[in-house]
């Protein structure tokens, strides 16, 4: 028996008592965009999901191919009706067992799909405002770089967006860099000089943040690099603009006094909704 809410019931009745994603954050998961039945930058997200799952030493099971992780997501849109834009998450989770240390490194998993409104990617010119978030650090290391159930500072950032009426919050690493945005890479545009902060410095290795420099690089006036960013850089940016795969491109307005263009999100949005289409 067990306490839930109050009330004594069957430890059965209740499935996470035992979930080690739930006690402990011992998971992984990826978030994918559908459209018109097929998964966006499919290969990118296996690959990190299996990057990931090593990482934290999960075992992989053999049948666990590109494949059938395409296959298990699309049966569950299709089941939904979800085929035309959706988003749809995959979570493994080590199996069942142990404390800190687990009995078994073998894993499952679960997925559920939600429909998106919009198919293509589109850049709103609307007020976006961001500023930085400084009550928690995201240290320099490579669990940083995965995507884990443990997201407790993701959370308390967004808590602290809302109850500050802002948008998004820009994270810090334990240098006091910027790293990435509460749910995706952070882009600065200063000039002709386009940069990101490195996978080295705790940024999640986005897919879309891939997507992204592999189509700036194609842009001839641009310089695109990967190098660290500091709080005062970012009041000598000329643009700035988040990514993640569900939104696409999501130009920041507006830090602090300073106001930003979005001419480069906009046209990046286009080359990106260009490639997907072709």
């Amino acid at each position: 028996m067990i306490n839930f809410n109050g009330n004594i019931v069957l430890k059965d009745s209740n499935i996470l008592t035992e979930n080690r994603s739930f006690l402990y954050g011992d998971g992984v998961f990826e978030t994918v965009k559908i459209v018109n039945s097929k998964i966006l930058f499919l290969e990118d997200h296996y690959f990190r999901l299996m990057a990931s799952m090593r990482v934290v030493r999960m075992e992989i099971p053999m049948n666990f191919t590109m494949e059938f992780f395409e296959e298990q997501i699309l049966s569950l849109v299709q089941r939904n009706n979800l085929t035309q834009s959706s988003r749809a998450r995959i979570t493994m989770y080590r199996n069942d067992g142990g404390y800190y240390l687990p009995v078994s490194n073998e894993v499952s998993y679960i997925i559920h799909a939600t429909p998106l409104e919009q198919t293509l990617y589109s850049v709103k010119e609307t007020l976006y405002e961001v500023d930085l978030f400084k009550d928690f650090y995201i240290t320099r290391q490579l669990l940083s770089s995965i995507k884990s159930t443990n997201k407790l500072l993701n959370i308390t950032a967004s808590i602290y967006a809302s109850e500050n009426g802002l948008d998004n919050c820009i994270l810090l690493n334990d240098a006091k860099n910027v790293v990435e945005a509460i749910q995706g890479n952070i882009f600065m545009l200063v000039g002709n000089t386009l940069t990101t902060p490195p996978v080295s410095e705790g940024c999640l290795n986005g897919v879309m943040r891939k997507q992204v420099l592999a189509l700036a690089k194609k842009i001839p006036q641009l310089t695109v690099v990967e190098e660290i960013i500091s709080p005062f850089d970012l009041q000598k940016a000329d643009q700035l603009f988040i990514t993640n795969v569900i939104k696409g491109i999501q130009p920041i307005t507006k830090y602090r006094k300073k106001e930003f263009a979005i001419a480069l999100a906009a046209e990046l949005t286009n080359l990106l909704n260009e490639m997907i289409t072709a």
